[in-house]
């Protein structure tokens, strides 16, 4: 296969895809979607329509998109030193590519003579949706701009690519660089069992220790880092895991203070060129709070109502470890607050998290997880035979299935991966998609949802495109040939990563750029949020929650102790969500042009109020805060949505909890009303369509007991 990146097969042969063809094959498609644009803005202008104009330019680009997506999935999940240098070679070309697009005036003037024809006019539904965000689209990314700003843009838009991705690699590298080995297990006392095997696991793995004479590697991964601060009872051991933690990004030549202020630079610099007052207008314009102003009074108005709240809670820790461990009434550190708030937790509700760890076994929380939306929203879920094949020549690949209607194992892109495939109740195949669950040191932190291939469904003499999803995390792992046992939390996190999926594979417009997940930012985690309330109800618990051992569903006695404590700590919770969010948007608003200021004292100034004070005080997160600063948009004035959306789902879920938690008939209706709709329709629309009334501002503070 002379360009494997460019590839047309449905299931993707990832043993081609090496770092060595990245820049000869994206070179060829940024030829290739050019020529195809060139073609679009030459037709007969007598002739245009809605398919020759706005599907022609969106099927010019879709290779481009197709094989360039491939590239930066590699590097999130198995970055290497020759994968990063070609996707940093070709990095800025692609960002320019894609920045030009609006800014080309015979393209732009092609669409605006079509939105003056008759056939124009005369659209309805999800075309006219479409032609409406099209136009207002290309005027947000500087369309309407002089020649010389459209030249800047460009150039803004590329410097924002390359140091956005600096940034990101900064994070992984720091990340991967630190390590503390521990020689005697008893310092390790207090963590589950299940972590100090894997510790002693990862530290056998790297060569470190024997079994005569085990050590314990921890990292800063989450499965590891997570249950030291929670549970170890050294603090010096969750002091100096603390001081790993909030290392990353901060100092050598992993150090993203400089890179921080650029990227808020070259924002603001970008939201000056359109008009606009910051980045966070700019970037809000065309979402459902529409400015920076409105999204930062949301954040305010929620930090006014769990204040008191929060204030309330800090005090009460503050007096459970006086009374407990005999300590003045002081101030926490900071490595101690997780460790010290378990303590209180299982003081207060006789509960402790990990108890529920051994109904949590993986696969049987994805398997239950299929059921349950199996039954919900009429599909079926499958699992293929995967296979990983070394890199060879393709000639010798033939064992992998690349056709979705042929038999065969499916490659993936390594041996954790699995593949499965989705369709309607009836048997209609709508889409596919991979699972990566377990951390690895060249996977980048964290948990996500990205499609390959964008579908829609049958139109016309158009015969549908299935869609092809993924979701990976970083959950803990497997030890010893154990089953890997998850957290709650993480639980949780395989619920908010699916309702991603299901809204991008249940998608059902016409229109690929339409569909999925291709909504509004402050909308699109209504479905992932969503999905986590099934992980609450008893009902829906004892379709994934089973004993791995035993297959015993939850005790009533431990499910009413976990429902006791869920709004344990809720008003701090909430305000850490707050404090990111506000963060984020005053960075964006009101900073952007702070270009050497002092990063720590500027985040303290603006979360004061929504953080707790402690003896020592903690580096501000923005130098490894990826969602605000991994990519050129991302979360950028955007984290509020967490909190935003969480005020839909909170209120959507109380339909269910009316109507059964288990209803079919509400199930399709959500299937049919939001996770099918795309961006075909106004999101406060869809919201009305399920809900049959606005929002209920007070939702999410009544389920976390705050209201």
């Amino acid at each position: 296969m002379a360009h494997p990146y460019l590839t047309k097969d449905f299931h993707i042969r990832w043993s081609t895809l090496t770092p060595e063809p990245i820049v000869a094959d994206i070179e060829l498609a940024l030829t290739e979607a050019q020529s195809r644009l060139d073609a679009v803005i030459a037709q007969d202008r007598g002739r245009i329509s809605f398919d020759s104009v706005v599907l022609g330019m969106e099927e010019a680009t879709r290779i481009l998109d197709e094989s360039w997506t491939l590239v930066e999935h590699l590097d999130s999940v198995n970055n290497s030193p020759a994968l990063r240098e070609a996707h940093n070679a070709m990095l800025p070309k692609v960002s320019a590519f894609r920045a030009k697009i609006p800014l080309m005036e015979p393209l732009w003037d092609l669409i605006e003579t079509y939105s003056k024809t008759e056939e124009a006019r005369g659209l309805t539904g999800v075309r006219k949706r479409c032609l409406e965000e099209t136009v207002a689209s290309f005027k947000n990314h500087g369309a309407e701009l002089p020649p010389e700003k459209k030249r800047r843009l460009e150039e803004v838009e590329a410097e924002l690519s390359q140091a956005t991705q600096k940034y990101s690699e900064n994070v992984l590298d720091s990340t991967n660089a630190f390590e503390l080995i521990i020689d005697d297990v008893a310092k390790l006392k207090g963590m589950p069992q299940s972590a100090i095997d894997a510790a002693r696991a990862d530290a056998l793995a790297k060569g470190i220790g024997s079994n005569d004479e085990p050590k314990y590697r921890l990292t800063l991964k989450a499965p590891s880092l997570t249950p030291v601060m929670q549970f170890c009872d050294d603090a010096e051991v969750r002091r100096q895991m603390w001081l790993g933690s909030t290392g990353i990004g901060r100092s050598g030549e992993y150090d993203n203070t400089e890179l921080v202020w650029k990227i808020l630079r070259l924002r603001q610099e970008k939201a000056d060129l359109l008009g606009k007052a910051s980045f966070a207008d700019h970037i809000l314009e065309r979402r459902m709070a529409k400015d920076g102003a409105t999204a930062l009074a949301f954040t305010e108005r929620l930090h006014q109502r769990v204040k008191a709240a929060f204030g309330k809670e800090i005090i009460e820790l503050q007096e459970y470890r006086a009374d407990v461990a005999h300590f003045d009434h002081e101030l926490f550190e900071p490595w101690d607050v997780s460790y010290w708030s378990e303590k209180r937790r299982k003081a207060l509700f006789d509960f402790d998290p990990e108890e529920l760890r051994p109904y949590f076994p993986l696969n049987g929380v994805i398997n239950g997880m299929f059921r349950l939306t199996e039954m919900l929203f009429d599909l079926k879920i499958t699992e293929r035979e995967a296979i990983t094949l070394h890199p060879m020549k393709v000639e010798d690949a033939t064992p992998a299935s690349l056709d979705p209607n042929k038999p065969g194992p499916v490659e993936v892109w390594h041996d954790q991966v699995k593949f499965y495939e989705m369709r309607n109740g009836d048997g209609v195949h709508i889409g596919s998609f991979y699972a990566d669950w377990h951390p690895r040191d060249a996977k980048r932190a964290g948990a996500w949802m990205n499609f390959l291939r964008a579908g829609c469904p049958p139109s016309g003499e158009h015969d549908r495109r299935l869609h092809l999803g993924l979701i990976c995390g970083n959950m803990t792992p497997p030890v010893d040939g154990k089953p890997a046992l998850l957290t709650h939390d993480e639980v949780e996190t395989v619920f908010h990563e699916f309702g991603h999926l299901l809204h991008q594979l249940l998608g059902n417009v016409e229109i690929p750029s339409m569909n999925g997940v291709n909504v509004a930012w402050d909308f699109v985690e209504l479905p992932s949020q969503f999905m986590e309330n099934f992980c609450w109800e008893r009902e829906s618990l004892d379709f994934f929650a089973r004993h791995h051992e035993t297959g015993e569903t939850i005790p009533p006695k431990l499910f009413k102790r976990m429902l006791a404590a869920k709004n344990y700590m809720a008003a701090t919770v909430m305000m850490r969500q707050l404090g990111f969010g506000k963060l984020d948007l005053e960075l964006h608003i009101s900073h952007a042009r702070d270009e050497g200021a002092d990063l720590d004292a500027v985040a303290r100034d603006i979360t004061k109020g929504y953080t707790m004070q402690f003896k020592t005080e903690p580096p501000t997160m923005a130098r490894r805060f990826s969602h605000l600063f991994s990519s050129p948009v991302g979360y950028a004035a955007s984290y509020y949505s967490y909190k935003w959306a969480e005020v839909l789902d909170a209120d959507a879920f109380t339909r269910f909890q009316k109507e059964g938690v288990l209803n079919p008939a509400t199930g399709r209706a959500f299937r049919d009303t939001i996770l099918s709709k795309g961006n075909s329709e106004d999101p406060a629309k869809l919201f009305r369509d399920f809900m049959s009334r606005d929002p209920d501002p007070e939702a999410l503070l009544r389920r976390d007991g705050l209201s």
